[in-house]
């Protein structure tokens, strides 16, 4: 099993976010997994420019970090997101990734992998963020395992950062036998099946402008 972890903290695995992160991976090494890790501080992913070049070539027209990302997150089993809390919801290193998904999403490109969350957060409002890359994660066609957050608070003493870091490993090794077991979640199911659709309709509507979506939808056998 590989694991890929996008972490988007800019102070990367020195911070909070990084530690909760840092157990997680641990527990999904333990259960068998090759990790990667993508710390976004140390790499250049730019904002999306909204030319529409992903949609009509399947290539992004923006040069750097992002394709080597999105590459690995195809070729992973498992997918982490990690973000600190920003006024409610992520970093602006991780919103710029996950906005130059846009592509990706509309032809459900890491569908039937598994993935999890990890947040932290100076107060409270952790869960909103949870909720939003969970959400995120599916949308692309992904199976959500999870999730584990903490405020800052928790991760400054000493007996409930340990619990933390106990709870984010576990969720490790869950993440990871979950993907060797191809594990569904029917709770899930009606949300995928109506934002595949969503997707299926946009394509096929725009597929004059769009090409390579279409095509690879058509390649698919899904139109």
């Amino acid at each position: 099993m590989k694991l890929v972890a996008v972490l988007g903290s800019p102070k990367g695995m020195q911070g909070n976010t990084g530690m909760v992160l840092g157990a997680l991976l641990d527990g999904a090494r333990e259960a068998g997994a090759e990790v990667e890790l993508f710390e976004l501080g140390r790499r250049h992913v730019a904002p999306c420019r909204s030319c529409d070049a992903c949609h009509k070539t399947g290539q992004c027209s923006l040069r750097d970090d992002f394709d080597g990302i999105l590459r690995a997150m195809v070729e992973a089993d498992a997918i982490v997101l990690a973000s600190l809390n920003y006024i409610f919801s992520v970093s602006a290193q991780m919103k710029a990734l996950l906005d130059r998904c846009c592509g990706p999403l509309h032809i459900q490109l890491l569908e039937g992998k598994h993935a999890a969350a990890v947040v932290t957060s100076g107060g409270a409002g952790s869960e909103e963020v949870e909720t939003y890359m969970l959400r995120f994660l599916r949308t692309l066609g992904c199976w959500t395992v999870g999730s584990v957050s903490a405020e800052a608070a928790r991760l400054f003493a000493d007996t409930t950062r340990a619990e933390v870091l106990v709870e984010a490993a576990g969720l490790g090794a869950e993440l990871i036998a979950a993907a060797a077991g191809d594990r569904r979640f029917p709770e899930q199911q009606a949300e995928h099946d109506e934002f595949r659709g969503r997707m299926q309709q946009l394509v096929t509507f725009r597929r004059e402008e769009w090409p390579y979506e279409y095509e690879y939808w058509q390649a698919a056998g899904r139109l």
